[in-house]
């Protein structure tokens, strides 16, 4: 009988070994389902068609709205909604559906123009600030400080009253201006806390200079708070357009949901004809509401711990458990029913 070697018995054995399954590179699908992993849960979908509804209203307004914004019929003034006016009217006539469906494009084109204003703000300031140092670093967050004790809505209405008929752009800049520091701040923050990871460290080593670095390294780490910021910039901007168009800072041929609100205020439509201020309320609220929604889905996608919860709470609906239940659902396995008790005139067995 021949003994093995010990190299031999190593073969042997590597050749029974069966060999690892190489990892299937991830598909075209499957990385395009990653990118909105963020948008899996229901408060996110549910912002989304909220969102999609306002967006299909500013696209296609000129078909969904029966009447002109301004197209006034006197036969109809203050009248309830009816199904010729499906929200009422006006003072003047004019149908309030129109103006709500009317004045959508302008809020969302304010609000969106805004947002990316803002954040292309944000990340050059706050990431340049995170990753260079010294006098540098120093200046930017000084005056990321100085934009974040601004009053915002004051200078916005000093800015606004300059000019006889402000275009809408010239809103969404100065939002824009009032609006990117914060971002910033949040963004110089997380760049502080990664530009000593190890990848950027080898980066760096390979002479990989700066703008490669913070375009290739650091921006695809930092997509999702930069989502964030830019969801909660355009809420900002929504608000902001509508405080300002209230007041009477915005002139009336701007028109938009707070258009709507200042002109229900001026000719006392409180309380009585509520079909001309809830509508446009509703619709502010409701939009807020929506992109309220989507922040907590990007929030949940940032944050390990709320995206491990989230995680959890899905998994216990598919079982039939309530997430928000303190007690942990045993299954219970009937015990064994106990041997009978001999007794004493039982001969033992043999």
């Amino acid at each position: 009988m021949t003994i093995p070697t010990t190299t031999e018995a190593q073969a042997g054995t590597a050749d029974a070994t069966p060999a690892a399954a190489p990892t299937a590179a991830p598909t075209p699908r499957q990385k395009w389902a990653a990118s909105f992993a963020m948008f899996r849960n229901a408060k996110s979908l549910t912002g989304l068609a909220i969102l999609g509804f306002f967006v299909l209203l500013a696209v296609f307004g000129d078909l969904i709205a029966p009447y002109g914004p301004l197209e006034k019929d006197y036969t109809a003034l203050k009248q309830a909604p009816s199904w010729t006016h499906l929200l009422g009217t006006t003072h003047m006539g004019e149908d309030v559906f129109s103006q709500i469906v009317y004045g959508t494009r302008g809020v969302l084109l304010v609000g969106f123009l805004a947002g990316i204003l803002a954040t292309i703000a944000a990340v050059a300031v706050g990431v340049t600030a995170g990753m260079v140092a010294g006098w540098r670093s120093e200046g930017l967050s000084a005056l990321t400080n100085v934009f974040l004790v601004l009053p915002g809505l004051p200078l916005m209405i000093i800015i606004a009253s300059q000019y006889d008929n402000p275009s809408l752009f010239l809103i969404a800049a100065v939002l824009a201006l009032t609006g990117w520091a914060w971002g910033a701040r949040v963004l110089r923050a997380q760049t502080m806390s990664l530009r000593d990871r190890d990848f950027v460290r080898a980066a760096r080593a390979n002479g990989e200079p700066l703008w490669r670095i913070i375009t290739v390294e650091m921006l695809p780490n930092l997509m999702a708070i930069i989502a964030s910021s830019f969801v909660g910039t355009v809420t900002a901007a929504v608000l902001g357009l509508t405080t300002l168009a209230f007041i009477g800072i915005i002139p009336i041929t701007n028109l938009n949901w707070g258009t709507i609100l200042f002109w229900a205020q001026q000719n006392g439509a409180f309380p009585d004809y509520w079909w001309w201020y809830v509508p446009a309320g509703l619709c502010i609220a409701l939009l807020g509401m929506a992109l309220s929604l989507i922040n907590f889905g990007i929030d949940e996608y940032v944050n390990p711990r709320l995206r491990s919860a989230g995680d959890r709470a899905r998994a216990q609906r598919k079982k039939g458990l309530k997430p928000t239940s303190g007690v942990t659902a045993v299954r219970h396995t009937p015990s064994p029913s106990p041997a009978p008790a001999r007794t004493d005139t039982e001969a033992p067995s043999a």
